[in-house]
């Protein structure tokens, strides 16, 4: 296997698709040489954040995960090109979470099986369309409202896991400003969610 960097090789492929060629085989091409790096992210995505996914009767894995994560980015190549590693990324991540949220929702949206003896057992708690708590949406909504870079910094490490001489690479900063911004990122979320820390 190539020594290049998954980075690096996404640049590449970045620049392919500046040019004139179609663009489904170049996002192939990537794809491929990238599926290490794709499958720990969606691994660490799904086991932290949708753990219940990965429980009967979804028994979600992340190649499944992965597998449909790959159509929407083909699909989504078609209308917006990343025209930069950190847009690449960012594009990533944001169709892992869409396609974790639409597999909730359909979870959540299956009729519950019919018990036997069903008057006995307790009801089951109500859950939202996405099965998260008040605190988590608050808490993902706090994370939304972070300034535009604070909020990248903060998503390829504690979302995406990427070390932060990686975060530097793609952001192309030096690793102390990576450092800066989640610092800053967390003081910020510190602030706004303050009334959340355990007592």
């Amino acid at each position: 296997m190539s020594e290049e960097t998954t980075t690096a090789a996404v640049q590449r492929y970045r620049d392919a698709l500046a040019g004139e060629q179609p663009a489904e085989p170049i996002v192939r091409a990537l794809l491929d040489r990238s599926v290490r790096r794709l499958q720990l992210l969606c691994a660490n995505l799904l086991y932290r954040k949708y753990r219940r996914l990965t429980l009967p009767p979804l028994n979600l894995h992340p190649v499944e995960m992965l597998d449909a994560v790959v159509e929407r980015l083909l699909k989504a190549v078609g209308s917006v090109r990343p025209q930069t590693v950190r847009q690449f990324f960012a594009m990533v991540n944001q169709h892992m979470r869409w396609e974790l949220n639409d597999v909730a929702r359909c979870l959540d949206e299956q009729p519950r099986a019919v018990e036997v003896f069903e008057d006995m057992l307790p009801a089951p708690p109500a859950s939202s369309d996405s099965g998260l708590t008040p605190a988590s949406r608050r808490i993902l909504k706090a994370i939304d409202a972070l300034p535009e870079d604070e909020r990248e910094v903060f998503g390829l490490i504690h979302i995406q896991s990427l070390m932060q001489s990686e975060v530097a690479e793609v952001l192309g900063v030096s690793v102390r400003t990576v450092q800066r911004r989640l610092n800053s990122s967390l003081v910020l979320l510190g602030k706004e969610l303050d009334d959340l820390r355990p007592t």
